[in-house]
């Protein structure tokens, strides 16, 4: 699976996954009507995670697919989990501070949390979907040609 498709497959179970795992996790360390607030902040934040995953990923890839080494190893992978991470602090931490009741500081200590966990998840997230539905096109390999196996 390639293009469009893929992204569309990846960004929708990468959200409605991580909506139900960061509804929990807020609701439980909000001091406001945890349920009805954390739930607006977990879809609120996972419409704009994905726009942003959306938007990132295909900047990564258009950056992935200039490069001279191919494939994805753990430095690579580690990079696009900690750009997409950061870009979403400077997109969340307004949002759980109105939504959550907070203050900037304390709802960017809280997004430093979601982040680590975040940052684990969308690693293994990205293992695990590159598994099942194969690298995509900018993360390929070469296909060896007669020059390059002759030693040109």
């Amino acid at each position: 699976m390639q293009g469009l498709k893929r992204k569309l497959v990846y960004v929708t179970l990468f959200e409605l996954i991580a909506v139900c795992m960061s509804g929990t996790l807020l609701s439980l360390i909000s001091t406001r009507d945890s349920f009805v607030y954390a739930g607006m902040a977990a879809v609120a934040s996972s419409a704009i995670a994905l726009l942003w995953n959306l938007a990132y990923t295909s900047a990564f890839e258009y950056w992935e697919a200039r490069q001279l080494k191919k494939g994805r190893g753990l430095l690579r992978r580690a990079v696009h989990a900690l750009g997409f991470e950061l870009g979403l602090v400077v997109l969340l931490v307004p949002l759980f501070a109105y939504l959550l009741g907070l203050s900037l500081w304390d709802a960017f200590v809280y997004d430093l949390g979601l982040m680590v966990f975040f940052m684990v998840y969308t690693f293994l997230f990205n293992l695990g979907f590159d598994h099942v539905f194969g690298l995509p096109t900018s993360a390929l390999p070469e296909p060896a040609t007669p020059e390059r196996t002759m030693g040109a």
